[in-house]
């Protein structure tokens, strides 16, 4: 199993009950293809670089998880139609 990072992009115009739902879903996704997660890093609300969807700010939140390969691509194709979820981005995590 390779080492990932999620970075996900969440809308700011829900309240907490729902960011935390939609953060609680893509650690689901993660888990059900087989991966574990680590520790979720909340960067809370930050200015967006450009305007998104008519929204200048927006949660952020990084998910270090561990995964096959082909796991990736079946989180990611689902990662796209998530409500809430204006951005996402999977990296593979250097092993050096």
């Amino acid at each position: 199993m390779s080492k990932y990072e999620l970075a996900v992009v969440v809308n700011a115009q829900i309240d907490d009950e729902a960011r935390t739902a939609t953060v609680e879903r893509c650690k689901e996704l993660i888990t059900r293809f087989g991966g574990t997660v680590g520790e979720v890093e909340d960067w809370g609300k930050k200015k967006l670089a450009y305007e998104i969807q008519k929204m200048n700010e927006a949660f952020y939140f990084f998910i270090p998880f561990e995964a096959e390969g082909t796991a990736i691509a079946e989180i990611e194709d689902r990662m796209r139609i998530m409500d809430n979820v204006i951005r996402y981005l999977c990296v593979k995590k250097d092993e050096a």
